[in-house]
């Protein structure tokens, strides 16, 4: 069985991977990776499992207006006559200055990871991962968990001081993407899974018990 600090260094491992474990919490965890070996291998297991959720970035070749401006950006004793061009130095430092452009001009990922949703016992069960404009999150399962088929997993968004709001119901074996209203920020709001009937809670509030949640804090849903 895990114990509860098992369970906590599971739950820090995750948030750590996931870079959404902050100051001093950051710091000691840090530190305890310097001599700790099981812990380290604990964020090793998870920066793997949330590799699959990045996206490869794309560079994008750059412009004839952007090879001008560096042409023009070198100092006048060391710009080339625009008869040469073509020689072989300038080409060469053409293709290095390209993919130094290249670096910049990068494509970002469609989905970042935002938070890990775990159970009562700190076990890590769902990622959450958020676009760019945080208007749509997508809910991505660690550990498939099976329900009876008169039962439904139903998302919950709950704003701070206000009512919860349905995302809508949840997929056990497939991720999948919700979009968010004007109304349902993600700014310091809890995210929770409830069990409910078949098709989801028959009064549009939680009627069963909540399984897996998660606070996010400001710093996770800046923009």
């Amino acid at each position: 069985m895990t114990s509860d600090n098992e369970a906590r260094d599971e739950a820090l491992a995750a948030e750590y991977a996931l870079g959404t474990l902050q100051g001093g919490a950051r710091l000691r965890f840090q530190r305890r990776l310097r001599s700790e070996p099981v812990l380290l291998q604990r964020v090793a297991r998870w920066q793997s499992l949330l590799g699959g959720l990045d996206h490869p970035l794309t560079p994008v070749a750059p412009s004839d207006t952007l090879w001008k401006k560096i042409a023009l950006s070198l100092p006048a004793e060391q710009r080339p006559p625009a008869s040469r061009r073509a020689l072989p130095w300038l080409a060469a430092a053409c293709v290095a200055l390209g993919l130094l452009a290249a670096a910049y001009t990068l494509r970002e990922p469609a989905l970042t990871p935002l938070a890990v949703l775990a159970d009562a016992q700190h076990h890590s069960q769902w990622v959450v991962s958020v676009n760019r404009q945080r208007d749509v999150i997508s809910l991505a399962p660690l550990q498939p968990r099976a329900v009876r088929d008169d039962q439904s997993l139903q998302l919950w968004l709950i704003p701070p001081g206000q009512a919860p709001v349905s995302l809508g119901l949840v997929d056990t074996e497939t991720s999948r993407r919700y979009a968010l209203t004007a109304s349902a920020t993600l700014t310091e709001a809890t995210l929770a899974i409830s069990l409910e009937p078949r098709g989801g809670s028959p009064t549009g509030q939680p009627t069963g018990p909540v399984l897996y949640s998660a606070s996010l804090t400001a710093a996770q849903t800046r923009g």
